[in-house]
């Protein structure tokens, strides 16, 4: 199964509308996605009564576009290859794509499927390019077990097939720089307040 069943119903889902049932409550936007019943999206409040028992994600917003944090998804799906953010100190990864220009001169590393400029060598932007991705090439996985079967299948190399694997990849990735020295960012000298104007 590369693909699971629920992953495409929860890409085209509409997320941060109001609640129809508790509209007027605190917390009644509908943020939230049953794994299980691959419904619409509800609040808060719908999920004691309807989701109680199920696996359920929930959907952050970040610069008007969905987000979900990676510690929640990674347990149903494996996002390898998808850029992930900090945002509020929570790693997090986009759903969609999101609308870019066209990236200048001098981007290391852009999205496969639609081009955007990611800040690390990732192949795809968010989950809706990873789906795109998989169905295009085949080259990728949604399934957690086959990421286990990866892993699985390298513990099983020799050590000199590895060395050689990893001296093959080498000069994928440029090499990361050395971290600045730790006075990098101190301030030199004493700060002066501007003179008041008359």
């Amino acid at each position: 199964m590369p693909v699971p069943p629920w992953l495409e119903s929860l890409l085209s889902t509409a997320f941060f509308t109001v609640c129809r049932t508790h509209g007027d409550a605190a917390r009644g936007e509908c943020n939230m996605y049953c794994l299980d019943c691959k419904g619409d999206a509800f609040c808060f409040y719908c999920r004691s009564f309807k989701h109680k028992d199920h696996q359920i994600i929930q959907i952050r917003r970040s610069s008007y576009h969905d987000v979900v944090r990676v510690t929640e998804i990674q347990k149903v799906l494996d996002i390898s290859g998808v850029q992930t953010y900090v945002i509020n100190s929570a790693r997090v990864l986009f759903l969609n794509e999101r609308p870019q220009p066209k990236s200048g001169k001098g981007v290391a590393h852009i999205c496969e499927i639609c081009g955007r400029s990611l800040l690390d060598p990732f192949r795809f932007c968010s989950l809706g390019c990873k789906l795109v991705g998989v169905r295009r090439n085949g080259n990728a996985s949604f399934s957690i077990e086959a990421k286990n079967e990866e892993l699985t299948r390298r513990e099983g190399m020799s050590k000199e097939e590895e060395e050689l694997r990893e001296g093959s990849q080498q000069g994928i990735y440029p090499p990361t720089p050395p971290p600045p020295p730790s006075n990098a960012r101190r301030r030199k000298g004493i700060p002066h307040r501007a003179p008041f104007g008359s």
